[in-house]
């Protein structure tokens, strides 16, 4: 995976109750977490993950961009205490996006993956304006919707967003029906954690669905969603450890290359025939003195 600064938005809104995800729309975020951070961080080690919740009064940022995990189980913890009101989603984009602009690593790929389980309140006119806002500032918008929700309002809010937000397909719409699997399991499939060798999910809201680039194995992501992300995980692994295996065989050879140069009058002895230091040029010279001498006798 690329080297990512990403910020995790979750759903604390009432409707985050709900028990249509076992054991609540709000543990099911939990859940799907811990396996986001682990995608996110085992992609590659410098990369950083943040958290803030978009429930309850308003947004808030629960864990600045951090590699250790034990932060953002502890602002979990402090928000699942706070679940209450309705999401505020396009305010917590655009918190989400100031809080990636404080990342350390510049060079990291600006990212933004929001839970929804609770109905939209924002008109989709804002929510496009503030999409074009995002791709302007190339940040990746995933969303996650999932729960039965009362209409496809909140959908159709999205995908509009999705439409604008996205270029080369990194950002990406999944939409999780519910179902006996967990959110976490069914997420395994997705481009979101499969990256684009995974087909569907984005902009239809669709699950992921058929094969992929898996190295040559061909089988559906979706039938062994924990196979398909330790392949992508490995393939990975394995095109870091060529790219640097052939980065030190060209270091290797340069180096080579420069040893073999050898400088002007490296093989000459130390000293020449008139035991003076070779290339000092004053034998030359004193022959040279005496040749010129008048002989005066």
């Amino acid at each position: 995976m690329p080297l990512q600064a990403v910020m995790l938005v979750v759903d604390n809104s009432e409707s985050s109750r709900n028990g249509d995800y076992t054991p609540s729309r709000f543990d099911a975020q939990v859940d799907a977490i811990n396996i986001l951070f682990d995608s996110v961080t085992q992609g590659n080690p410098e990369s950083s993950v943040g958290l803030m919740s978009m429930g309850g009064k308003g947004p808030e940022v629960l864990s600045t961009l951090t590699t250790e995990r034990g932060k953002l189980l502890e602002g979990l913890h402090r928000t699942k205490k706070k679940i209450s009101g309705s999401s505020h989603l396009a305010t917590g984009i655009q918190i989400a996006s100031l809080a990636l602009k404080h990342r350390q690593n510049k060079s990291q790929r600006q990212r933004i993956i929001v839970f929804v389980c609770s109905p939209v309140a924002d008109d989709e006119k804002k929510l496009v304006s503030l999409a074009k806002k995002m791709k302007k500032g190339n940040i990746d918008i995933d969303f996650i919707l999932f729960g039965d929700l009362d209409d496809d309002d909140a959908q159709k809010k999205l995908e509009a967003f999705n439409n604008v937000v996205k270029g080369n397909d990194n950002s990406h719409l999944v939409v999780v029906p519910p179902s006996g699997k967990l959110l976490s399991d069914q997420l395994l499939s997705t481009p979101i954690l499969l990256g684009e060798g995974a087909a569907g999910g984005a902009g239809s809201g669709g699950m992921a669905e058929g094969g992929g680039d898996f190295g040559g194995f061909d089988f559906d992501p979706s039938a062994d969603p924990e196979l398909a992300l330790a392949l992508r995980m490995s393939m990975e692994e394995e095109n870091a450890r060529q790219a640097r295996a052939a980065k030190e065989e060209e270091e290797a050879k340069n180096k080579s290359n420069l040893e073999d140069i050898k400088e002007e009058g490296e093989n000459e002895p130390l000293l020449n025939e008139r035991g003076e230091a070779s290339g000092s040029g004053s034998g030359d010279k004193k022959d040279k003195d005496s040749g010129d001498k008048m002989d005066t006798s």
